[in-house]
Order: C-alpha cells, then sequence, then structure tokens
C-alpha cells in the first residue's frame, strides 16, 4: 500500500531555511511494507495529482491553513487523510473537519496502530499517543530526506519535554511535566551514522532537562569531536563548569529565549527565573568567551512592553553581537495559558487567526496595553530589518565576539543571510496561499 507523508509550509511557496523534519522519519519508520513518499512543501512542490491509499500531514498553528486545503485537495480525489501533530493535538474537532483521522499527542505507539485498523477498513477517528512513553524505541528513517533541498545540518533529537512552563508557550501544554530522554548508546551511534563535516542540530526544546542527562550527553559527545548546536535555557549560564564541559564537547551555538530586558514582562510570561543567571551581558560574554555563538529569541507585546523597550532590546542585540537573533510579536496559539487570558480578556482581534482569510504573517493577534497593534506589528519589523541590515550583518559577522575560527565566519554568515531573505519573503504573507 502506498503511504505519502506531507509536511505543509505557510503557503504554496518554498522557503530558504527549510531542515528535515524529524517527525516525518520517525513516521516512515514505523510504517513497515507500506511505499513511502515523503513530500516537503518548504523545499518542493506537492504534486496535484498524487494518490496514495493514505496521506499523513503534520500540521503546526501557523500551517493550519495550508494543511487544510492540502487535505481536501487529497480527499477531493478520494483518498483518506490523517492528521497529527501540535495544532491537530490542541484542536482535533477543527481538524476533523478536513481529515478521517487525527492523532493526539506523540505518534509513537498511536501511528502504528492507526495503520493496522487502516489496513482492515477499521480507521478510528482519534487515536491518543502516549507522552509518557519512554523514548527507549526511537527509530528513524533517514532515506526519505534524500534530494531535497534542505541546509547543510544534521538534525538529532536526545529529548523531549521541557522543565519550565512559559504562558506563551504550547510545549508544556502538549507533555505536561514530563521528561524524557533516549537512551545514549542508541543516540550514539545514529550520529557517528551521520555525516562528519556536518553540523548536528539537537531538536529538544531545551537540552538542558536534567543536570544529570546533559552531563552524561556531554561525556559521550565529547570524544566524537563533532560539533553542534542546541535550544537551552538561559540558567546554563550560571554553571561556568558545565559551559566549559559544553565547549569541550563541541558545542558551537545556542538558541537562548532572552524574550525581553524588562522584568515585569519576564515575570508576567512565566519566565522570571531568566534574572537567575545575572545580566544578560555576562550571559553573553560567558558564552562568547568560549567559542560558542548565540541566536537570541525576543518577543514583543507584554504589557509593559512600548516602543522605547521595543528599541532598547534590539539595541542590546546589536551591542552584544548577537550571532543571529529572531524578534518576535507575542503569538498566543491555541491552549497556550497566553491564549486564554487574552481570549478571556477579550483582547483577541480574531480568536481564530490561523484560519482568517485576512491574517497576514507578521499581522498583531491580540490589542496590546502598551501600544497600538499597529506599533506592534511597525516595531517588530523594524527590529528584524534593523538587526539584518547589511552593516549590521557585516559588522557581527566581521567584529564578533566570538575568537575568529573559518567554521564560525561561514555559519555566522550562512545563517544571517538566510534569515534576512526569509524575513523579507514571509512579512505580510497571507497564510495558506
Amino acid at each position: 500500500m502506498r503511504l505519502t507523508l506531507v509536511r505543509p509550509n505557510l503557503g504554496d511557496y518554498r522557503s530558504s531555511d527549510a531542515m528535515p523534519p524529524l517527525a516525518m522519519g520517525i513516521l516512515a519508520a514505523r510504517a513497515p511494507g507500506w511505499d513511502v513518499s515523503f513530500f516537503d512543501e518548504k523545499a518542493e512542490e506537492l504534486p496535484e495529482d498524487d494518490r496514495p491509499d493514505l496521506a499523513a500531514l503534520s500540521v503546526e498553528t501557523f500551517t493550519a491553513h495550508r494543511a487544510y486545503a492540502v487535505a481536501d485537495a487529497y480527499r477531493t480525489r478520494g483518498v483518506p487523510v490523517v492528521m497529527g501533530g501540535y495544532h491537530p493535538t490542541f484542536l482535533p474537532d477543527e481538524a476533523l473537519q478536513h481529515a478521517d483521522a487525527v492523532i493526539v499527542g506523540d505518534a509513537e505507539g498511536a501511528w502504528e496502530r492507526l495503520l493496522d485498523d487502516f489496513r482492515v477498513g477499521r480507521l478510528q477517528r482519534r487515536y491518543g499517543g502516549g507522552n509518557e512513553t519512554p523514548l527507549t524505541d526511537y527509530r528513524l528513517e533517514r532515506s526519505i530526506y534524500r534530494g531535497k533541498r534542505y541546509a547543510p545540518v544534521e538534525l538529532v533529537q536526545f529529548g523531549r519535554g521541557c522543565r519550565f512552563a512559559c504562558d506563551f508557550c504550547s510545549i508544556h501544554s502538549f507533555y505536561g511535566t514530563s521528561l524524557r530522554v533516549r537512551p545514549l548508546d542508541g543516540l550514539i551511534s545514529e550520529i557517528e551514522s551521520l555525516p562528519a563535516n556536518r553540523l548536528l542540530f539537537f531538536v529538544d526544546d531545551n537540552l538542558f532537562g536534567r543536570k544529570s542527562d546533559l552531563l552524561a550527553l556531554l561525556a559521550a559527545l565529547e570524544p566524537l569531536h563533532r560539533r553542534w548546536c542546541c535550544q537551552i535555557s538561559i540558567d546554563v549560564a550560571r554553571d561556568e563548569a558545565l559551559l566549559d564541559r559544553m565547549q569541550a564537547a563541541g558545542c558551537r551555538l545556542v538558541i537562548i529565549g532572552f524574550e525581553s530586558l524588562n522584568p515585569e514582562s519576564l515575570e508576567q510570561m512565566g519566565k522570571g527565573w531568566n534574572q537567575v543567571s545575572g545580566s544578560y551581558q555576562r550571559v553573553v560574554r560567558a558564552l562568547h568567551g568560549r567559542g560558542i555563538g548565540i541566536y537570541g529569541t525576543f518577543v514583543f507585546g507584554y504589557d509593559a512592553d512600548t516602543r522605547d523597550s521595543m528599541a532598547r532590546t534590539l539595541d542590546f542585540a546589536l551591542e552584544s553581537r548577537l550571532e543571529i537573533a529572531n524578534f518576535n510579536p507575542l503569538t498566543p496559539t491555541p491552549c497556550s495559558a497566553l491564549y486564554d487570558r487574552l481570549l478571556g480578556e477579550g483582547r483577541l482581534l480574531s480568536p481564530q487567526w490561523w484560519l482568517d482569510p485576512g491574517y497576514r504573517y507578521g499581522d498583531a493577534i491580540f490589542a496590546p496595553r502598551g501600544m497600538r497593534a499597529d506599533e506592534l506589528v511597525d516595531g517588530v519589523f523594524e527590529a528584524r530589518k534593523r538587526f539584518y541590515s547589511w552593516r549590521s550583518i557585516g559588522l557581527r559577522v566581521l567584529d564578533g565576539e566570538v575568537p575568529f575560527s573559518p567554521f564560525h565566519l561561514g555559519m555566522t554568515t550562512v545563517g544571517n543571510l538566510i534569515s534576512r531573505r526569509e524575513i523579507y519573503k514571509k512579512q505580510h504573507r497571507l497564510l495558506g496561499t
């Protein structure tokens, strides 16, 4: 039987920052006996005449509008559709208007049951994945990524879940308090099978889950002499010895959610603990001094945020010579504490903004308190444009704080060029088209 896996994009266009989605490789590895095809709209066009026995879509909130259009097209051709991912987990009834079945939660276990039921003609409407299931049977089929135009980065996963519950984040809603990691022998074997010259990217929502797990991972990575990057919480910078271990194990870039310079905003988003590591400047120096680049993320729109505080945040990112940065408008996604609060306060401009035919990427989704909605939109886009101006890129690439190395120079240059291109490509785009 033929199975098609699809990752929809924001719309029917290609992206410059596409990386292979591990979720699709996990599904392919757990579909023995199926003839599997995979189409990634971020990297390639989706054929309009594809007629498999079953189509499976992985759906995020920003891609839901496009995903539903793709699903409807498959069903019009007589192809049953199943959906999974964050958005169908949070809004299964909505997804079921465009799908024959949904998986709520992690796919492992539920996916196999779904395929077995489909084979015998007993497909159910909902399947529940076990977010507490140990990751001892982690499987990934990478052959489905071949021939696609992806960034030269190899994605790997150590664990799932995050020990924090930030106001704007959906991770806690999806995983709860669960923190799970893979057995290290399987992970290291997987890494050893990957091209030695490729940068590794740990896709874990927070690599610093439990300190004992992180230390065990670093000890296993150090003999491999691989360069890698990860997402990690800022409190890692409190531990100088831990930073030394990360450097020795090959860490070359960290994605850190600074989010805000405003203590009131940090408290409101449930991230007041960001301040436990000392000043942001100290964190930057601690990482840069060890040759570790920083991809800093910031969010604007909390009640204490103003145009002035947005400008100060941009100044910090520029003066700190952050290698890469992302400035985001506060985005309430379904089932996050932020969404529920703004909905209860009547401040959402469009409660189903992801399906709103008038919503454009970058638009304000709610009415902020410290500025007008249009000021929030303009301020975010201005921060992005200034950070990725040619002058700013040149200063940060050629006069950064990390000791010079050809690898760091190349990584920073490519990351900035891709980020600049995507900013102008996405801004004001209608979702789904």
